[in-house]
């Protein structure tokens, strides 16, 4: 290496405002060119040096990559704090350890391995392409494979289906699984729906579940530990005869247990299904054509590809409207009564329906909030008094309403994290009860996550797509049979219980700059609690850290970490959260707003979205401005799966050049080609993600103000669909 190590701690020190990030990155890259284990990443390790890249080196060597709300999860790449073999392996070793402290040195051991789809192909360019890449390819099966030659290297069991059958494992499936075969344990290769570069390893107890704190802890002290990886190649691990590869009995009692939920005949409804390149089509696809539903794959989206190349953004999240395009359009010219959608490992479910009210043609995207009430709403349906409803703290308040007014108990506070929801099944199936909700296992109906995620199966522990996706279709069909829909049925909800509007801002902070930024913004609003959002006057402030609050002594440092979420309230029906993402590098606000209907239930729905969205983005700018960052108007209404500083420039920089260009008279396509060379990188579809920013930015008092029409003209079709 020709830059000397004293120059490297300048450049990270110089760089990073923490002095112990700079010097842990330090020590870090220089144990990575040191160490034998290290070697076939050296290479890749000296050209970052070479080349300067600062900040990359900080971000992938600072920290150890963190266990978060699903395991770890984060970018491929080099560096303690990327998933690579070497971050796999470690934390597969830290299991095993964790296992053998748990069941004793003389239980034979066994788990359950999964893998989703993907592959990776450095579409970030985080690597230069001259230099030798051995992680490039490498796919969730390989390291599921290196995995299992671990675990059988230190004597455990292991079941999986065969890397090379085709057929992969969802998430849900998984967890029923360890349960069905009475395994210690199981691991998920999968990033869920992160972006193609990603990867993660999600570890689950016997119980099918991930585990809480403080017990989760242990699993991380272990993982910490760990100096040395005890493996074998995958075709000695083969050979002794450890490994078990699951036949199709499995898969079809985990279909059994998923079409449990129907509870009549009435299959009318025309559904459209996209896996998104995803596991869903093995599960939820599967399914539904089961249950006698009549089903339509979106075919550009249907092959199993980790890249998600027909998907756009690359973002194949249920929850975001755009990447469920393509299964509109199909619904459209099917004349479909339901799309669906599950993300690459099928644990969640998004749902696009019908609505002529609007419009020839236009459709609704429904919420997880709304989901999540319709799914509660079709399951509580007859069901006796005192069963049990289970949501997240951020999960909307309709949903309690929904069950209580259906006779149903609610737990209502939870943490976010399925694991928390799985908590509450353990605690009802061992002791009968959860804090004051009196029931056995069998009483629970649903637990649910406002972020698509549902939890319909006590034989799963874990957010399952199949299920809710079969209650979501045969509420659908019902309704048709009656000669109406499932958003007259959702509008019904909202007419009996109040327009409940739930807005979600996230802001996504990228990096060892963007970590710190997220702490500071936590630090900032515990110090000193705002006493006025949007005009309103905060009546109520929560710190779930506090100790003398709903979740008692903090047990852990994973529970401390798991409990950083401040609530805001503002009377009765107001208020907001903001907690920093668990698998993601992004801070999330939530913003809820009650408004009773009086009159039409759309008016009503209308001023409640507006009144939590000026909510919403007034947080967001207090929460930016308390670390220096202040955003436009547009900025702030751009994608947000742009980081900050793409955001930040969009609004200071991009939108007003634009601009300039337009009233000086480029045309707009020469307007088009400058975006395109300037942002186009940025996700990816920098014009496509910077569009709603535009597009708030042309409704506005600004754009209004600019004299030269042709301008405008110009700049719709510099930002149109192309």
């Amino acid at each position: 290496m020709t830059v000397p190590m004293t120059v490297v701690a300048e450049e990270l020190q110089r760089l990073s405002s923490r002095t112990e990030d700079a010097q842990t990155a330090a020590t870090n890259i220089d144990r990575w060119l040191r160490g034998e284990q290290f070697a076939a990443y050296r290479p890749l390790l000296e050209s970052m040096i070479a080349a300067g890249d600062w900040d990359g080196l900080l971000d992938s060597f600072y920290r150890v990559l963190p266990f978060g709300t699903g395991g770890r999860r984060g970018p491929v790449g080099i560096g303690p704090n990327r998933m690579n073999p070497w971050s796999l392996g470690t934390s597969v070793q830290g299991n095993i350890d964790f296992l053998r402290e748990r069941f004793g040195p003389d239980v034979e051991l066994s788990v359950v391995i999964a893998a989703d789809v993907r592959v990776f192909r450095d579409l970030r360019g985080a690597f230069p392409k001259d230099v030798a890449n051995p992680l490039l390819g490498m796919r969730s099966v390989d390291l599921a494979s290196q995995a299992a030659a671990i675990y059988v290297a230190n004597g455990v069991d292991v079941h999986m289906l065969h890397p090379e059958s085709g057929r992969f494992l969802a998430t849900p499936e998984l967890s029923f699984l360890i349960r069905r075969l009475g395994a210690h344990g199981g691991l998920n290769v999968s990033a869920s729906h992160n972006h193609p570069d990603d990867t993660g390893g999600k570890f689950y107890t016997e119980h099918g579940a991930q585990e809480v704190p403080p017990h989760d802890e242990r699993m991380v002290d272990h993982v910490q530990a760990v100096t040395e990886v005890q493996s074998m190649s995958w075709e000695s691990a083969l050979e002794t005869g450890r490994v078990h590869f699951l036949g199709p009995e499995h898969h079809e009692a985990y279909l059994e247990d998923a079409m449990g939920v129907l509870r009549g005949e009435s299959r009318s409804a025309r559904i459209v299904f996209t896996n998104l390149h995803g596991v869903g089509d093995m599960s939820v696809g599967e399914a539904l054509e089961r249950s006698g539903f009549e089903v339509h794959y979106v075919a550009s989206q249907r092959e199993h590809d980790g890249l998600f190349p027909a998907v756009r953004f690359r973002a194949p999240n249920p929850e975001y409207p755009s990447a469920l395009e393509q299964a509109i359009a199909l619904g459209q010219e099917l004349d479909a009564d339901l799309v669906l959608a599950t993300d690459p490992d099928a644990d969640r479910i998004g749902a696009v329906v019908p609505d002529p009210e609007t419009g020839a043609g236009a459709w609704r995207f429904l919420t997880g909030n709304e989901l999540s009430c319709l799914v509660a709403a079709a399951r509580f349906e007859g069901a006796s008094p005192g069963c049990i409803g289970i949501k997240t703290e951020v999960t909307t308040s309709l949903f309690s309403r929904v069950v209580e007014a259906a006779g149903g108990q609610v737990v209502g506070h939870l943490l976010v994290g399925c694991k928390y929801i799985a908590g509450v099944m353990r605690a009802l199936e061992t002791h009968g009860c959860f804090e004051d909700v009196q029931g056995s296992l069998a009483d629970v109906l649903i637990g649910t996550e406002e972020s698509h995620g549902f939890l319909l199966s006590t034989n799963i522990r874990d957010k399952d797509g199949a299920a809710p996706a079969l209650v979501i279709a045969e509420l659908a069909s019902r309704q048709k049979d009656a000669g109406t829909s499932l958003l007259a049925y959702l509008e019904d909800i909202y007419r009996q219980h109040g327009a409940v509007a739930n807005v979600q801002m996230p802001v996504v902070m990228a990096g060892a700059v963007g970590r710190g930024r997220i702490e500071a913004i936590q630090a900032a609003f515990r110090a000193a609690p705002p006493t006025e959002l949007a005009g309103r006057a905060v009546t109520a402030f929560h710190d779930r850290r506090d100790e003398l609050g709903v979740f008692g002594p903090v047990v852990s440092e994973t529970d401390r970490s798991a409990r950083d979420v401040l609530v805001f309230e503002l009377g009765p029906d107001h208020r907001l959260v903001i907690r920093p993402s668990g698998t993601e590098p992004k801070t999330k606000i939530y913003a809820e707003v009650i408004v009773p209907v009086q009159g039409e239930v759309r008016a009503a729905l209308a001023k409640a979205e507006a009144e939590a969205r000026a909510l919403a983005v007034d947080f967001v700018g207090m929460a930016l401005a308390s670390v220096g960052i202040a955003l436009t108007d547009a900025a702030l209404h751009c994608s947000p799966l742009l980081g900050i500083d793409e955001r930040q420039e969009f609004g200071d920089r991009i939108l007003p050049a634009a601009v300039d260009q337009a009233v000086s008279g480029t045309s707009g396509s020469a307007i088009r080609r400058w975006l395109q060379d300037t942002i186009g990188c940025w996700g990816g579809d920098g014009i496509g993600l910077t569009a709603p920013g535009y597009r708030y930015w042309r409704a506005s008092s600004e754009a209004a103000s600019v004299e030269a029409r042709e301008a405008l003209v110009a700049l719709d079709e510099a930002w149109g669909p192309h």
